[in-house]
């Protein structure tokens, strides 16, 4: 035997290997993501996991760019980093081939993700993503058709409308409400803090004690009304809900579980106009959502639903 240090068996802190019983479990998802969201007509692309961290400097938000991603430099000095989100390079490649492409668009990915957080249930390192995303309609149709698209993988799954709630809110409607960009950021990480903590911190911030008593706007009323025609009913006006990133304009919204055992967002996404600016091109009327693996094992193993087709 050598007397050299034994490498570790152990994987890499927050990321996960998949041995075949696991590969089964994660093929079954994303089986069932492309299979839905292929009968809504979108088209699948992909890209590399390396982008330049200015990418994300842009527009993604402080709290990921300086505290999560995953960045070195290269052997050309350059400053890179693994992606921790889909979105900014999904706009990178529309801004590229904007005037060869057809609109409205429809795409789809399924890319790895890679965040530096601590690891937790539902939360790791590194993990798989549905990006889905719809370009070229500015009117309440596109929330809609993304609303439904994100309610029809969940029942797709084999779950009721009792298991998951639909909440929506609008970042128009915050920042006419808050028009301090520092209080939108401060709700954001509301369920992370305690009801005191938060409470303070808002009245440091505002002056003045914390106030959700807010009516939904037009558009939001008229989004829930037409949801409701069409089935969903178990959509609502949540004012605060904002999404994390600085590049949402519009509608955002966040899926829920409604178990006991899981009560935790889901997943999410919103309405991002003007992203494409930052690439010095036109702005497109943009809105999508992105669904984690992880989040949704947790999700079925919770209501006892199929890891497998059977």
């Amino acid at each position: 035997m050598s007397d050299k240090p034994k490498l570790s068996t152990e994987s890499y802190k927050g990321v996960r290997d998949f041995y075949p019983e696991d590969m089964a479990v994660q093929n079954y998802i994303f089986d069932i993501w492309k299979k839905v969201v292929e009968s809504f007509k979108y088209q699948e692309y992909s890209a590399s996991l390396l982008e330049p961290v200015e990418l994300y400097r842009a527009k993604s938000g402080e709290e990921l760019v300086n505290e999560q991603m995953f960045t070195f430099t290269d052997r050309g000095g350059r400053e890179i980093a693994l992606r921790p989100e889909m979105t900014p390079t999904f706009a990178r490649m529309v801004a590229a081939q904007r005037k060869s492409l057809k609109f409205p668009l429809r795409w789809f990915s399924i890319p790895n993700l890679f965040r530096y957080e601590k690891p937790q249930r539902g939360r790791k390192r590194e993990h798989w993503q549905l990006n889905c995303d719809l370009v070229g309609i500015a009117g309440v149709e596109a929330e809609i058709e993304i609303i439904s698209l994100a309610h029809a993988i969940m029942k797709a799954f084999g779950s009721k409308d009792d298991d998951f709630q639909i909440c929506l809110n609008d970042r128009v409607l915050l920042n006419e409400k808050f028009s301090n960009p520092d209080l939108i950021k401060l709700l954001d990480r509301k369920d992370k803090m305690s009801e005191s903590e938060f409470s303070q911190k808002w009245l440091e911030v505002s002056g003045k004690g914390f106030d959700d008593n807010i009516a939904p706007n037009e558009m939001i009323s008229e989004l829930l009304t037409k949801l409701k025609e069409r089935g969903l009913h178990n959509v609502v006006f949540v004012p605060t809900i904002t999404r994390g990133f600085d590049y949402y304009t519009g509608m955002v919204f966040e899926v829920f579980d409604t178990h006991p055992d899981n009560r935790r967002s889901l997943f999410g996404g919103g309405r991002y106009d003007n992203l494409l600016e930052i690439f010095g091109v036109e702005a497109l009327p943009t809105i999508g959502f992105g669904m984690g693996d992880i989040t949704i094992r947790d999700f079925l193993e919770t209501h006892k639903l199929p890891l497998c087709t059977s």
